[in-house]
C-alpha cells in the first residue's frame, strides 16, 4: 500500500495503529495535541502535521483514534472544509452509538464514506496485529476499508450500519471488564486467605473459570505492574458509563455493571485512573 494514510489522535491506540502500519511500509501523516505523542510518531517515521486540518488536506483516508464522541465531533467540525466526496474516515473511537450513527449519516450526505471501527484488544494486541475490529457502515465503505483494517486486526467483523461498531464494542467491553473484575476479586480473596498468588492464577487458568483476561492481566494484578498502561482504567470507566447510559435509554438492566462502575470510580479516586485497567484490583484491597 502506497497511499498516504492520515491519523488524528496518537494516544495509546492511535500510536499502536501507527506503529503497526509504519512497520508495514504504509506512509503516514498524523496529528495529536500532545507534543510527546507527536515526537513518538516522528520516531516511527510518520510525518507530523501542524493541525488536524493539515492531515485531512494531505490524504484521502483518515483514521480517527480519539477519547470520546464529543472530541470526534469537534475534530470533524475542524476538518470539515477539507472533507471531499470520496474520502474515507475510519473512526476507531469507542463512542456513543447514537452520536456515531448521526455522524455517519451527516458525512454520508457529503459523500464522505465513514466506518465506526471500534477495536477489541489492547495497544499491545494492535502492535502484534492481533486485535479485532467491529465495524459499522455501508458495505461499499467496508469493502474499501477492509484492506487497511486487516493490517492491524486479525479479524474484522462488519456488524451493521453506522453506530453498530460502537454498540458491539460496549457489549464486548461489558463482558471483558466484568471478567477482569471477577479475576481481581478472586485474587484479592486468595491473598486474604494467604494462598500463593501465582498458584491461584495457574489453577484459575487450568479450570472452567478460565478467561483470556487471566493471560493478559493476571500477572499484572499479582505484581502490581500497572505502568505503562496497555489500556487505561479511566478509559474503561468512560466505557462503563456509556453502557449504563445506553441501558437506561433502552430500559435494560445492568446491575453488575452498576457495581463495576463503583469499583472503577474507587480505583480512580485512589489515583489509578491513568494506570492499566488491571489496577481495578486496588479497589478490592481498599474495600477490604
Amino acid at each position: 500500500m502506497t497511499e498516504k494514510i492520515g491519523i488524528i489522535g496518537l494516544g495509546l491506540l492511535g500510536s499502536a495503529i501507527a506503529e503497526r502500519l509504519a512497520s508495514g511500509g504504509v506512509p503516514l501523516i498524523g496529528f495529536d495535541v500532545s507534543a510527546d505523542a507527536i515526537d513518538r510518531f516522528r520516531s516511527l517515521g510518520g510525518e507530523p502535521a501542524r493541525s488536524a486540518s493539515d492531515v485531512a488536506a494531505s490524504c484521502r483516508c483518515l483514521i480517527l483514534s480519539l477519547p470520546n464522541s464529543d472530541v470526534v465531533h469537534d475534530v470533524v467540525d475542524e476538518i470539515g472544509s477539507q472533507l471531499d466526496a470520496g474520502m474515507l474516515i475510519i473512526d476507531t473511537t469507542t463512542g456513543q452509538p447514537q452520536q456515531t450513527a448521526a455522524l455517519g449519516a451527516a458525512l454520508g450526505r457529503k459523500d464522505v464514506e465513514y466506518l465506526d471501527a471500534t477495536i477489541v484488544g489492547s495497544s499491545e494486541h494492535v502492535r502484534a496485529g492481533q486485535a479485532i475490529a467491529l465495524v459499522g457502515g455501508t458495505a461499499a465503505a467496508m469493502r474499501r476499508g477492509e484492506g487497511l483494517l486487516d493490517r492491524f486486526a486479525e479479524r474484522v467483523f462488519h456488524v451493521g450500519p453506522w453506530g453498530s461498531g460502537a454498540k458491539m464494542k460496549l457489549v464486548v467491553n461489558l463482558v471483558m471488564g466484568l471478567n477482569r473484575a471477577a479475576l481481581a476479586e478472586g485474587l484479592s480473596l486468595a491473598n486474604r486467605m494467604e494462598l500463593d498468588a501465582a498458584s491461584t492464577l495457574e489453577i484459575l487458568q487450568a479450570g472452567l473459570s478460565y478467561s483470556r483476561v487471566m493471560d493478559t492481566k493476571g500477572a499484572k494484578m499479582i505484581g502490581e505492574q500497572f505502568t505503562p498502561p496497555h489500556a487505561r482504567l479511566s478509559q474503561h470507566l468512560k466505557d462503563v458509563r456509556l453502557m449504563l447510559a445506553e441501558a437506561e435509554r433502552l430500559g435494560a438492566r445492568l446491575p453488575l455493571s452498576e457495581i463495576h462502575q463503583k469499583l472503577l470510580q474507587q480505583a480512580e479516586s485512589l489515583g489509578y485512573g491513568e494506570a492499566d485497567n488491571s489496577a481495578i484490583i486496588k479497589a478490592f484491597e481498599a474495600r477490604s
